[in-house]
C-alpha cells in the first residue's frame, strides 16, 4: 500500500565499483521494491553493531516483478566502507521505502528536465525510467532530457551512469564536469546556460549550492 514501509533482511544480489569510490549494489528486498517509487530512499543498517544509526541512500532503480532493487552510493565514512565490502548472497537489514518521492503525475504533455549532482544522479535514473515508460496517450510528459554533474570527466567511467540515461531516454543526457574534460566546464546550472536549457517543470538531487 501506499505510504507503507518495510524492515526487510535483503539479500546482495551482485555489486561493481562503478568508478572510484561509487558502488552499484543490487539487493532482493520484494516488498520494498513492490512500494517503493523514484526519489524515495532506503535505511540502510550496518552489521557492526558499534555503529547504530542507518545510512541513508537513495533508489537508483526498483523493480516490482522481480523484487530488486539498485542502491549506488559514494564511499563516505565507516558504514559506507563496510556496505562496499558486501558480497552475493550477504544479507543486510534495510528500512524503506522513506520520503515523499517525485510528483511524476504532473507531468501530462510537459517539457522535463532532470538535474543530478554528484551522488544525487542515481534517483533520476528511476525518475528517467517511470517517465519514459510506454503509457497511454495524453498520459506522460512530451520530452525529457536530463543535466549531470560531475566532478572529473577525464575518463567514461568517471560518468557514471550517463549511458544508463542515454538507453532510457533514446538520447544522450548534457553533462558537465569541474574540470571541464567532459561536456560543459563548471556545474549543471553552466550546463543549462551554455545550451540554453528551459523546461515545464524540474526534479533536481545534488548538493544543497546546486538545489538553491
Amino acid at each position: 500500500m501506499a505510504g507503507e514501509k518495510y524492515q526487510e533482511e535483503a539479500r546482495v544480489i551482485a555489486q561493481e565499483e562503478l568508478t572510484g569510490g561509487v558502488f552499484s549494489l543490487y539487493l532482493h528486498a520484494g516488498s520494498i521494491a513492490a512500494a517503493a517509487v523514484p526519489g524515495q530512499f532506503v535505511s540502510v543498517y550496518c552489521r557492526d553493531s558499534s555503529r547504530l544509526l542507518p545510512r541513508p541512500i537513495s533508489l537508483c532503480e526498483a523493480d516490482p516483478a522481480d523484487g530488486t532493487l539498485r542502491l549506488v552510493y559514494r564511499v563516505a565514512g565507516k558504514g559506507t566502507e563496510e556496505f562496499s565490502a558486501l558480497r552475493e548472497g550477504d544479507a543486510l537489514r534495510i528500512l524503506g521505502p522513506l520520503g515523499n518521492g517525485f510528483p511524476l503525475k504532473r507531468v501530462v504533455g510537459k517539457r522535463v528536465l532532470l538535474i543530478g549532482g554528484g551522488i544525487g544522479i542515481p534517483p533520476l535514473l528511476y525518475a528517467a525510467k517511470k517517465l519514459c515508460e510506454p503509457a497511454g496517450e495524453d498520459s506522460g510528459p512530451s520530452e525529457v532530457n536530463a543535466v549531470l554533474g560531475y566532478r572529473s570527466g577525464q575518463s567514461r567511467k568517471d560518468l557514471f551512469l550517463a549511458q544508463a540515461f542515454a538507453a532510457v531516454m533514446g538520447r544522450e543526457p548534457y553533462a558537465a564536469t569541474e574540470d571541464g574534460r567532459h561536456g560543459s566546464r563548471g556545474t549543471v546550472l553552466d550546463c543549462m546556460r551554455e545550451h540554453a536549457l528551459s523546461a515545464d517543470v524540474i526534479f533536481a538531487c545534488g548538493p544543497t549550492p546546486m538545489l538553491r
